[in-house]
């Protein structure tokens, strides 16, 4: 059906539509099959190609077939503007025979002459298509064509295949809050935790603007030692390049305590430091790195030091009564960002956490 109705077409632009459709098709699917190791495509882009380089070999023939018309006859006909090759009607003509000169009566000759008007002209030659109207025509075709092509994906229903990011609501685990979490005031949750984190923008905000969510988990955790009386829930968001953590205490230890702890532990370049008026402190400590042998044994390998992790702690509200929140970020290669991006990550994040009252 496509087919018939573009035979319909007049030949200025049927064969330029060919053209452009050709080759602009062609050229697409013959990256796409270099690009996908498609053969099939490779052999559709093909004969996009062929149907192109032919339309371009017609209308080079008829264009000089209307610039040496007398040429394009002697050579065997010049194409008309249906592109077909039209030839010289050549009729054999019988030899002459011999007539004999009879003279006419003259009053046969005036019948002759009064029954016989004036002989006709030359026929006149049927007027040619004007080009330049059928070009106009030809680029309004094609611009009604770009314009569909532009407006089709707004209309119709998306195709895309790809499964959406993990979400919060993926990585909760949906069991029942520990006691800690029943107080008043409450502290917040995992749940909570994990919509603050996961920004559409936390990529960006981390250097890597290309990047997408491959994995979102937390957990409501209490703090070690504590018979469940301490919240502390987190939650991480991991890219390909980085993992971000984010968690919180409800302990009644100081960011100022926190620091002289410091001290004891294995924790490097501390510095004290104020976000969104809050005692904070920036610090680094190395990760645990451990395996788990899935292979039938009941033990892995032995604990081993991890990548890097650079911290920001800040409390939980600006008197520094007691308690932090945590946001720590890694890698399995051992980069880390800027103490910048850090804190401007907590300065995104921390005021969808309401403080401690």
């Amino acid at each position: 059906m496509l087919g018939f109705l573009i035979r319909l077409l007049p030949f200025w632009v049927r064969e330029p539509l060919l053209i452009v459709l050709g080759s602009v098709f062609g050229v697409r699917i013959m990256y796409l099959a270099v690009h996908d190791h498609d053969w099939a495509a490779a052999g559709i882009g093909t004969a996009f190609l062929v149907i192109a380089a032919v339309s371009v070999h017609s209308v080079v023939r008829a264009l000089r077939a209307r610039r040496n018309p007398s040429a394009a006859a002697s050579a065997g006909g010049a194409p008309d503007t249906d592109g077909a090759a039209v030839g010289a009607a050549v009729q054999p003509q019988a030899p002459a025979q011999p007539q004999a000169q009879v003279q006419p009566p003259a009053q046969a000759q005036t019948q002759l002459h009064a029954g016989t008007g004036s002989h006709p002209g030359p026929a006149t030659p049927e007027k040619e298509p004007n080009a330049w109207g059928q070009a106009a025509a030809a680029m309004a075709v094609f611009g009604a064509i770009a314009v569909g092509l532009w407006a089709l994906p707004r209309y119709m229903p998306s195709t895309d295949n790809t499964p959406p990011p993990p979400s919060c609501s993926d990585g909760s685990s949906h069991e029942e809050l520990p006691k800690a979490y029943k107080g008043t005031p409450r502290p917040v949750t995992s749940a909570e935790l994990c919509e603050a984190l996961n920004r559409p923008d936390l990529a960006e905000l981390l250097g890597t603007p290309g990047e997408t969510v491959t994995s979102v988990s937390s957990t409501d955790n209490t703090a070690p030692l504590t018979d469940e009386k301490v919240a502390a829930p987190e939650a991480a968001v991991t890219f390909d390049t980085y993992t971000v953590n984010f968690s919180a205490t409800y302990n009644k230890l100081s960011i100022d305590q926190y620091v002289k702890l410091m001290k004891f532990g294995d924790e490097t370049d501390v510095r004290a430091l104020t976000v969104l008026g809050r005692p904070a402190v920036l610090s680094s400590a190395h990760t645990m790195k451990f395996e788990i042998d899935l292979g039938g044994s009941a033990s892995g390998g032995p604990v081993q030091e991890g990548p890097l992790a650079r911290s920001v702690t800040v409390a939980l509200d600006h008197d520094d009564r007691g308690g932090y929140c945590d946001i720590t970020i890694w890698s399995t290669s051992g980069t880390l960002p800027t103490d910048s991006v850090l804190l401007d990550i907590a300065e995104r994040v921390l005021p969808k956490i309401p403080e401690r009252s």
